[in-house]
């Protein structure tokens, strides 16, 4: 089985022997995929997917690929070239003829519950919130660092240097411990535009200031502010995909390297959950978004797979 995970911060992918226990081989591209006027760029993903795959094969012995499942943020909404040019590329290259495209919040998903009913959140650059009943899904959020993904990793640090920059001009609202944080970090503040504005991965760019805002929450009322502003907009999320509404008893699983920023998110996190979610149980993720991939490969290549098909979210081009 072949998996894909790609995101913000760059491209996961691996190979799994379709056996109970099998190890799975990853190897990891920090360069993300680009996005062009045709939303995410098919080509330079199988750029890097077909060195990826030989150098899988060469680490396992493995032969035949008989499923693939590819997990893409923005697949939703930018997935178009993905899903022209993908499964021919997959079929021609590499013999792969059960290819699952699928949004990163599915793999995300499958990752942490499976193919059971129940709603995930998956932080990390960007956030988003799935849920399903299994006949079909409810999704809030992940529209990308420009017009949302409340909550995660870029938004906190797009509000963190906002701070930081408030606090150098004079303005309410500033942050005078974010403010040292952004010039040991990126240097001279007034130099940020030149730093961010051209960068095709301006979102990894923004997410690597989060955990400068983490650390500066212990002791910065504004920082501290920031992850509580993030952690509400996370369980709004949750309760809004939550199978029978918010107040319904059921599990959220939370999934992301978001949450790794620990107790100053984790703990208004679960102030926000008591106030909006006060039925449902939060639980850890049993896998993360690569694990999910593989997952939703094997249920391909097995004739089990349980989530709900949708031409944007979870889409089999042979079906």
């Amino acid at each position: 089985m072949l998996g894909a995970d790609s995101g913000g911060s760059g491209v996961r992918f691996a190979l799994r022997r379709l056996e109970p226990g099998a190890v799975a081989e990853v190897v990891v591209s920090k360069e993300p995929v680009r996005t062009g006027p045709g939303g995410i760029d098919a080509g330079h993903f199988i750029e890097q997917l077909l060195p990826a795959v030989d150098e899988l094969r060469a680490r396992s012995g493995a032969g035949r690929i008989v499923a693939a499942a590819v997990g893409a943020a923005g697949m939703v909404a930018l997935g178009d070239d993905l899903r022209a040019q993908l499964p021919g590329a997959l079929a021609g290259s590499l013999g792969v003829r059960r290819i699952a495209l699928a949004a990163d919040g599915v793999t995300a998903y499958a990752g942490a519950l499976g193919q059971r009913p129940g709603a995930m959140v998956a932080a990390g650059t960007g956030m988003i919130a799935l849920g399903t009943d299994l006949g079909d899904w409810r999704r809030a959020d992940g529209w990308g660092h420009l017009l949302g993904d409340c909550g995660g990793g870029a938004w906190i640090g797009r509000a963190g240097l906002e701070a930081a920059l408030r606090r150098r001009d004079g303005r309410p609202g500033g942050s005078a411990a974010l403010l040292a944080r952004v010039e040991a970090v990126f240097g001279a503040p007034g130099e940020l535009p030149g730093l961010l504005y051209p960068r095709s991965d301006r979102p990894a760019v923004l997410a690597s200031f989060a955990p400068e805002v983490a650390a500066c929450a212990k002791t910065d009322p504004v920082a501290a502010g920031i992850l509580r502003d993030a952690a509400r907009h996370i369980a709004a999320s949750a309760a809004a995909v939550c199978p029978g509404g918010g107040g319904q008893e059921g599990q959220v699983a939370l999934t992301g390297g978001l949450f790794k920023l620990g107790e100053p998110l984790l703990a208004p996190l679960r102030e926000e959950f008591r106030r909006q979610l006060p039925r449902a149980r939060t639980v850890e993720a049993a896998g993360d978004p690569l694990e999910g991939s593989l997952l939703i490969a094997a249920a391909l290549a097995e004739g089990r797979l349980r989530l709900p098909r949708d031409p944007r979210m979870l889409w089999i081009p042979t079906e």
